[in-house]
């Protein structure tokens, strides 16, 4: 995906999450992390506390970048958390380029919604 393919498809990302959480303002990077995060877990009607508003943001990369082959889906706690193990190291140089693979991921993530 070309670079000004994935800035107008996650702003569309963007204006979904924004709609559909009847916020007002555009949610960023990390908010939609975090929103997979709850996603995955499964535990939606919950306060979080700061560290676990972290680690769901973790949850989120994890699944992102499982089908990149960089994380490798382990299993549950008891407490219905998921673990991963990472199998390979994180190759992409610099900020832009990380983000941009995620913004990647979290575009095919929600490719599946109706954005709309």
């Amino acid at each position: 995906m070309e670079e000004w393919q994935i800035d107008f498809e996650w702003l569309r990302v963007r204006h979904f999450v924004k709609d559909a959480m009847s916020k007002e303002a555009l949610p960023d990077l990390q908010s939609i992390l975090y929103l997979i995060g709850i996603q995955e877990l499964g535990q939606i009607n919950r306060e979080f506390s700061k560290e676990e508003k972290q680690d769901l943001m973790h949850i989120a990369v994890c699944t992102l970048l499982e089908e990149e082959g960089y994380y490798e889906f382990v299993g549950r706690d008891e407490d219905g958390w998921p673990h991963w193990n990472q199998v390979k190291r994180n190759d992409i140089k610099g900020t832009d380029a990380q983000e941009n693979l995620l913004k990647a991921k979290i575009i095919q993530y929600f490719s599946s919604a109706e954005l709309n």
